[in-house]
């Protein structure tokens, strides 16, 4: 057996555990949103930090990594335990198909890639802080910050992560700008590409 991980937040450039195998590609059916409160890494429970989650978009896709653990049930188990300490913020696991070519006639490349997600509702899951307006997400991001840094760099970072990737994504570019308009643009922009 293989444990296969899909990494669309900090995974995609901070996977954090030693993985055999990583591959770029996407998931079907889901969209990033920064819905998610983090209270324990880059935010406190006074000022929670927006990080990503995945929300159920018939259509959408998402970029990402996947990371593949092989080497027996032992490293499995060690990966899976670092990981579910990590993401405590989800309580969800979900089952997809990984991707790594675009098309409607594209085949699976991996099948059982794990990947932590959030009940949308913020009576079931209490870190789910559900949508707010641009300038609301940005002010937030831009002032929360935890034992493991700031809220913004979790952010930049992973801008700059799918911009390596090849898959720039414009919501997360319009958000990260707005953060720096806030910050008083002491960071880089990036540009959003034409429609």
């Amino acid at each position: 057996m293989v444990l296969c991980v899909f990494g669309y937040g900090s995974l995609v450039w901070n996977p954090g555990f030693k993985a055999d195998e990583e591959f770029v590609g996407y998931i079907k059916g889901y969209q990033r949103a920064f819905h998610l409160a983090c209270t324990d890494h880059r935010g406190t429970p006074q000022s929670p930090a927006r990080t990503c989650t995945l929300e159920a978009q018939e259509g959408a896709i998402c970029w990402g990594r996947a990371y593949c653990v092989r080497g027996g049930p032992e490293k499995e188990r060690l990966a899976m335990e670092y990981l579910e300490r990590r993401e405590c913020e989800y309580d969800l696991k979900a089952s997809v198909d990984f991707y790594t070519e675009e098309g409607e006639s594209a085949t699976p490349f991996l099948t059982g890639v794990l990947v932590f997600i959030s009940t949308p509702d913020k009576s079931i899951n209490k870190y789910y802080l559900g949508p707010a307006s641009l300038q609301e997400m940005a002010r937030q991001i831009a002032k929360a910050a935890g034992p493991c840094g700031n809220n913004r760099d979790y952010l930049f970072k992973l801008e700059q992560a799918l911009d390596s990737i090849g898959h720039a994504e414009q919501g997360v570019i319009k958000l990260a700008n707005e953060v720096r308009k806030i910050l008083g643009g002491i960071h880089d922009v990036f540009h959003l590409s034409p429609l």
